[in-house]
């Protein structure tokens, strides 16, 4: 688990990345919570196979600019390399921002994935470490820790090199499920999908049914007993105002005081009914999209009998 901390090693272990093709990379950043965070070190490993650490380099970079500077051009802004991240957005504001290139980011393919494949209460990389990994001895305890300090602590320095083990772990597991969630239309089997979706809909009409009617009896139960939180929710309570005016009234507002309303109204079904003729007589933009949904043939023949 080499830990560089001269300029020159480190500017010989970037010029090996180069000829990489995927980089699994994390950061750790002194003073995060002011307005002067600086990038203190940049863990990288590119052997996901390696479970033991001893691929892992951590480049200690804390004020050294010009490395870093040198690190963005040669590793974020170079296309051929992907570089994953967990959470992208937080690292990449000190390593280029849209500068960098070929990003691929754990946190937002977790998002991606549909609940029903990935049921998480969160998705931190500890959570994802645990579900996905059966990583269940994640320590973020040194996450908050001082990184401008020097030296480091070895259990800072041990908690910097594990997390870009975790890190490659949970991104093969992720691109195992994105592999069941992206499907080709064109080869489909209408007939094994459509009977799928009708147990799934019979399902959610139970759940909706069940969730709805627990919803109101807690808020009723909430109101009535006076408690505005339980263990697990909070009840909360507002007055919805609307303000009407007759169609009239506006404007005749707009012709007395010569106020400019120039905006664009969407005439509902009735609103053109009652319009009638008179819609002709009006300069109107129509937008046409389209709009498709399923209908079961038992809900079909009720539309026909009606």
């Amino acid at each position: 688990m080499p830990y560089l901390t001269t300029a020159a090693e480190i500017r010989s272990q970037i010029a090996k990345y180069t000829k990489s093709k995927t980089l699994w990379i994390d950061t750790e950043v002194a003073d995060y919570k002011s307005r002067n965070p600086r990038l203190s070190l940049i863990q990288i490993l590119d052997h996901p196979q390696d479970m033991t650490g001893d691929s892992v380099y951590i480049l200690d970079v804390l004020n050294k600019s010009d490395v870093i500077a040198a690190f963005i051009e040669q590793i974020m802004m170079n296309e051929s390399i992907e570089k994953v991240f967990h959470n992208a957005s937080y690292d990449l504001k000190l390593l280029g921002n849209k500068k960098a290139k070929n990003i691929t980011c754990t946190l937002e393919m977790a998002k991606s994935i549909p609940y029903h494949i990935l049921p998480l209460p969160n998705y931190q990389l500890k959570t994802l470490g645990n579900v996905l990994c059966n990583f269940y001895g994640i320590d973020k305890q040194e996450q908050g820790s001082d990184w401008g300090i020097r030296p480091l602590s070895d259990e800072q320095l041990e908690y910097a090199y594990f997390d870009c083990i975790y890190l490659a772990q949970v991104h093969s597991k992720l691109l195992a499920l994105q592999s069941q969630v992206i499907t080709k239309p064109e080869t489909e089997d209408l007939s094994v999908l459509s009977q799928k979706y009708t147990e799934v809909e019979q399902q959610k009409k139970l759940i909706n049914s069940e969730f709805d009617y627990l919803q109101e009896r807690l808020k009723k139960a909430m109101q009535i007993q006076n408690v505005s939180e339980t263990e697990y929710y909070q009840l909360s309570g507002y007055e919805r105002k609307s303000v009407k005016v007759k169609f009239t009234e506006l404007v005749r507002l707009v012709e007395n005081e010569n106020i400019d309303l120039d905006f664009t109204i969407t005439l509902t079904e009735k609103l053109q009914k009652e319009l009638g003729r008179n819609l002709e007589q009006l300069d109107v933009d129509i937008e046409k999209t389209s709009v498709w949904r399923l209908i079961t043939k038992s809900q079909e023949e009720d539309v026909k009998n009606d």
